[in-house]
């Protein structure tokens, strides 16, 4: 792919899709938008994310790639109805955060599927919350097989630079196993957190607690209050990756549990020391 304009289709114009279409216009691409609702079309006209709009798919018969920015549980479905519009030739890829199950059925349907994870986004949804680089040094994974075709791992690898995103390489299945620890482990466990606050059966203590909160539980319960579907379609789809995840965390707060019964101060500390210094390998 050169600097030259492609034709890109974004098919689903939410958060990343409409976001996807701010960025791709500014660097000279034609963008197709196909959206469920006609407002939603209208608006992604308005607000200057793709250059036409339909909630017809026909619309992307002439995108050279296609992205596919529904929800997890629509990818597939979506994915049936599109290529019965596409030349063989266009790329199409996805922007799911389960690769896997996703990759494997998808590249059975279409040759020139390649999967996709721009890990970025914001606490906000739908159209209206789409902004200009979203994607910009965030990881954008690119999970392709031994038979994908070599030209659409290119031109993906090109579109990801010119959003300026971090790109990684790596394998369906080593993408899920690594979100269940660090995206699909910490919505289950703020959203426990969440549900244990909760709990408290004394209504003063619980409307000063509420009143009381502050950064801390704000960050510890932000993605444990985000979107329910994204976190049942986490569960149902990553699912043996991530009770994997859970059942190590339930083994590390019973430690943590003993260590407090047991009055076992010295473990405590070295435990939350080790933690202070690891926590950095993920953050920085």
């Amino acid at each position: 792919m050169s600097k030259l304009q492609m034709n890109i289709g974004i098919l689903g114009l939410g958060l990343i899709g409409g976001s996807l279409g701010l960025d791709l216009r500014s660097h000279g691409h034609y963008v197709l938008g196909v959206s469920r609702q006609e407002s939603t079309c209208q608006k992604a006209i308005a607000l200057g994310i793709v250059d036409k709009a339909s909630i017809d798919m026909d619309l992307l018969a002439g995108a050279e790639v296609v992205f596919i920015c529904t929800p997890l549980a629509l990818i597939i479905p979506t994915l049936k109805q599109l290529i019965t519009h596409l030349p063989a030739s266009t790329v199409v890829t996805d922007v799911g955060s389960v690769k896997s199950p996703i990759v494997q059925e998808a590249t059975s349907l279409w040759d020139n599927f390649i999967g996709g994870h721009p890990m970025a986004g914001t606490a906000n949804s739908g159209i209206e919350a789409a902004i200009r680089n979203l994607f910009v040094q965030r990881p954008y994974v690119l999970t392709p097989l031994a038979t994908t075709p070599p030209a659409a791992i290119t031109v993906m690898e090109e579109i990801v630079h010119q959003l300026g995103a971090t790109l990684y390489h790596c394998s369906p299945e080593d993408h899920d196993s690594a979100v269940s620890w660090i995206s699909h482990l910490p919505v289950m466990v703020s959203t426990s957190l969440i549900t244990a606050c909760m709990s408290e059966t004394d209504p003063k203590v619980l409307q000063l607690a509420q009143n009381l909160a502050s950064s801390g539980f704000r960050d510890t319960s932000r993605v444990g209050g985000g979107n329910p579907e994204l976190g049942v379609m986490m569960a149902k789809y990553n699912r043996s990756c991530l009770l994997r995840s859970l059942q190590q965390y339930r083994h590390n707060l019973d430690e943590l549990i003993s260590f407090i019964e047991q009055e076992n101060w010295v473990a405590l500390e070295q435990q939350l020391q080790l933690n202070q210094g690891a926590r950095s390998k993920f953050t920085e």
